[in-house]
């Protein structure tokens, strides 16, 4: 049996909390991926956070990730993150550059404010080209935040996972 992943990204718990129904609801490995130099996670300096992400992406930065993640163990591995300026956070770009995700089944998913996916599993399939990548699922983040089991249900039926 394939065993599975769910790595996720997130600063205001709610990607957290899709990644860990998913998790429930599939019995994977749940990993954060956590960033060398936190993020300040304080919701009243949002503004601060927004502006600091567009300079991470302008600059086309990749912000170190601070735990070691084993993927070798994994056929299925979800992979989540907020959305950051219509695309993901940088530190996504890091993962895919730091690890080989050839063979591997990627699930993405995402929270939002109101931009769905971005573009960002297209993104995912130009670059793990040796990856089978899955329909995603864009979660807006009011919903996320309130509970999105049903949604995520009938996702994993829909993906026969």
């Amino acid at each position: 049996m394939t065993k599975t992943l769910i790595l996720y990204f997130s600063v205001y718990e709610s990607t957290k909390k899709v990644a860990k129904e998913i998790a429930r609801q599939t019995g994977g490995d749940l990993v954060e991926i956590e960033p060398l130099i936190a993020y300040d996670s304080d919701r009243d300096h949002y503004n601060e956070l927004a502006a600091y992400a567009k300079k991470e992406h302008d600059e086309d930065r990749r912000p170190e990730i601070k735990n070691d993640i084993n993927i070798e163990d994994y056929g299925n591995i979800f992979i989540g993150y907020p959305m950051w300026w219509y695309t993901f956070p940088m530190i996504i770009y890091t993962l895919f550059d730091c690890y080989d995700f050839a063979g591997k089944t990627i699930i993405p998913f995402n929270t939002h404010m109101g931009s769905s996916d971005g573009g960002t599993y297209k993104t995912i399939k130009e670059l793990e080209p040796d990856a089978r990548v899955l329909k995603g699922l864009p979660v807006e983040m009011r919903e996320a935040e309130s509970g999105a089991a049903e949604k995520i249900a009938a996702w994993l039926k829909d993906l026969n996972i």
